[in-house]
């Protein structure tokens, strides 16, 4: 009988030692745009290599992006919410129109740089937490910069007294409420329509990253750039959907938020700065550009211009948004974002 005991205790511990730790699963994952390089260069690496190499192979993903499966990016995080796919990554200024205080998180013009740029998306992240959970059914897993959102125009500009008057296509809402405060017309054209828009006469400007302008091809139908951040960061959101994120192991969820956090979101940071310097130079043909220069006009931004812009955005801009997301929204932001930027919102 002891002899028994021992055989079927060693035969037990051979199938605890066998066992791995995490079950093999593979995520489906709906990425942001396909052809710029945060994807390029981050996420689809991510992704493809970096989680299941981390993960030993128990960690897999099948990955495509939005504009891939031919859906609109203010669908993304909808659908991931109802549990079309795993994990959905897009800007999250596409899913403001589900929760107007979504908007605090990228506000325009407050981070002139990367550093300060994540200190502020990293103050708003217990809201944006919230925000997640309660209206997409989701967690954040993490936040992505593109680098600052810029203003391509298809006419000579000097100065942002300049765009007063002109039709302006915004990156995000709170971007365009601000365009509005300037004197502009903000128009919605989704980053697609953007350069035939500009061809057309639809628009005379146009903002988005300065990296992405140059990957859609934004310097054939314009011809001057003006590098002040109007448009914010455009941070991107890695959300899982939260019925997902509860079936996996404590084990298989450490592993996930630990290797966004290295792998995903810190490289994207790491090169936020730099990058913006490098996408201008080659926007504008001066400068270090390891690709094919171009030959758009460089507007120099002056003191004078960023004063007017952030008075605007104080005194204008925050305090409509804290109306519109109504609640104590505008006092969560004050006490977090507001404490980390120096910048507070004057409340009724």
């Amino acid at each position: 009988m002891k002899t028994r005991l021992v055989l079927l205790g060693a035969a037990l511990g051979a199938v605890v030692a066998s066992t791995p730790t995490m079950a093999d699963q593979e995520l489906s994952v709906v990425g942001s745009w396909s052809g710029l390089p945060l994807h390029k260069l981050y996420e689809a690496p991510f992704w493809n290599e970096k989680l299941p190499a981390a993960s030993n192979g128990s960690l897999t993903a099948n990955l495509t992006t939005h504009d891939q499966m031919g859906i609109k990016g203010g669908d993304v995080f909808r659908m991931l919410g109802t549990g079309v796919f795993d994990v959905g990554m897009t800007v999250a200024d596409y899913a403001v129109s589900d929760s107007a205080a979504l908007e605090g998180l990228d506000v325009p013009l407050i981070a002139t740089d990367a550093d300060s740029a994540k200190a502020m998306i990293e103050s708003a992240r217990p809201l944006v937490d919230d925000i997640y959970k309660d209206v997409f059914n989701a967690k954040v897993l993490g936040i992505a910069p593109y680098p600052p959102q810029v203003v391509f125009c298809n006419a000579a500009i000097a100065s942002l007294e300049d765009l007063k008057g002109k039709k302006i296509r915004a990156s995000g809402r709170m971007t365009g409420k601000l365009l509005e405060a300037l004197g502009a017309e903000a128009v919605n054209v989704s980053f697609g329509e953007v350069p035939g828009a500009l061809q057309k006469g639809v628009v005379d400007c146009a903002v988005t990253g300065a990296g992405s302008g140059y990957s859609a091809g934004w310097w054939e139908v314009s011809t001057h750039l003006m590098p002040i951040p109007l448009g914010g960061w455009d941070p991107v959101v890695t959300a899982i959907n939260l019925d997902k994120w509860a079936s996996m192991s404590a084990s298989e969820q450490a592993m996930l938020e630990e290797q966004v956090k290295l792998e995903l979101e810190a490289p994207a940071w790491a090169t936020a700065q730099t990058a913006l310097a490098t996408d201008v130079a080659c926007l504008t043909g001066t400068g270090d550009c390891p690709g094919e220069k171009r030959g758009m006009t460089l507007v120099g931004v002056t003191d004078a211009d960023v004063a007017t812009a952030r008075e605007i955005l104080v005194s204008k801009v925050l305090p409509d948004w804290a109306e519109r997301a109504g609640g104590d929204w505008g006092q969560r932001w004050n006490d977090t974002v507001g404490k980390t930027t120096g910048v507070e919102i004057q409340l009724n």
